[in-house]
């Protein structure tokens, strides 16, 4: 089967950096599924693993955590999906990935597409999903009926924060402040429902005197949250729930100590990576947002389609994450 692969750490314009390869078609066993890969999206975490995984001598490394695709076969202990299924899902960091034309993966972890959307715009969410549904519902535990609570979503234009912005808005009550710096972005999350948009490249708490808003019960950080730091310290009410995603150098604990602020870190991959008992909760949330795009609650957060799934389309894909510039997710479909 075709897949994208590599076989050293390198730089993106490096074009060894991902090259096309064949590899031999994997078979289902136990609760995997064989999914036939119809559609990627890329992540953050795609460029990190890239440039950092310890690779095994004279193997290429196949990676990726977003598809949709068809269930191909199924393992015997297969009971939630048959053959035929569409499906979405984000993966396992321990396993081969997305970019290959078939991937096995627990059927745990896995969601039933929306019917609405293309196997493109399906392939878009799956990983900013589940982060962004874990970070709210399961790590700081968003309080959905509080009208006069609100919550700030930092580098919000980007994957994960298109979706937050949208579940926070559409499913709690909560007043939805979302930050970004350029005019492109701002008004993408303007469109998404963001009730103010702040400029994160000022100062967070000279944007919150400046437009007159009360500072926030909940802060999530996205992406420079180690550049940010202080300024949340400064605006995040006391006894307030600071959650982030990326991987800040330093980030200081006992700056929140005066304002007795809980820290919360979310990782999408714990559950698969630990087997975690709740591992099949991943199923039941894709489900869940399967379900919410259906009834047209919640829009597909694609924002650029790089064309059909080759090496040289995922290099153009890892660039234009790594230059910070991205809005929404970056797809791709058919091999």
């Amino acid at each position: 089967m075709k897949a994208i692969g590599f076989k050293e750490n390198l730089d993106i314009e490096n074009k060894a950096a991902l090259q096309d390869i064949e590899v031999s078609k994997p078979k289902a066993k136990g609760r995997d599924l064989l999914v036939e890969v119809k559609a990627i999206s890329v992540n953050p975490v795609d460029t990190k693993i890239r440039k950092n995984r310890k690779l095994s001598h004279g193997e290429h490394e196949i990676i990726g955590w977003d598809a949709a695709g068809i269930v191909k076969q199924v393992g015997e202990e297969v009971s939630l999906f048959n053959v035929g299924d569409e499906v979405w899902y984000a993966g396992d960091l321990k396993r081969q990935g997305s970019n290959a034309e078939f991937q096995l993966v627990d059927e745990r972890i896995v969601g039933k597409k929306p019917t609405q959307l293309s196997f493109a715009d399906a392939a878009a969410m799956p990983l900013t999903s589940l982060t962004a549904w874990e970070m709210l519902f399961d790590r700081v535990q968003v309080d959905k009926q509080d009208a006069s609570k609100s919550i700030l979503i930092v580098g919000a234009a980007g994957g994960v924060g298109s979706i937050m912005v949208q579940l926070a808005k559409k499913l709690t009550k909560l007043k939805v402040i979302g930050t970004a710096s350029r005019d492109v972005t701002k008004n993408w999350l303007k469109d998404l429902g963001a009730d103010m948009v702040i400029d994160h490249s000022n100062k967070l708490s000279e944007e919150f005197k400046k437009e007159g808003l009360s500072d926030p019960d909940y802060v999530i950080g996205i992406n420079a949250t180690g550049e940010h730091f202080d300024e949340i310290v400064k605006v995040i009410n006391p006894q307030g729930k600071f959650g982030f995603i990326d991987d800040p150098k330093v980030v200081d604990a006992t700056a929140f100590k005066p304002k007795s602020v809980s820290i919360h870190y979310e990782l999408m991959f714990t559950r698969s990576l630990f087997q975690t008992p709740d591992m099949i909760e991943q199923h039941h949330i894709l489900n869940k947002v399967s379900e919410l795009v259906d009834d047209g609650t919640l829009k597909t957060t694609k924002g650029e389609h790089f064309g059909v799934i080759t090496a040289e389309n995922l290099r153009k894909a890892h660039q234009l994450l790594e230059s910070g510039k991205s809005k929404g997710k970056i797809v791709l479909e058919g091999f």
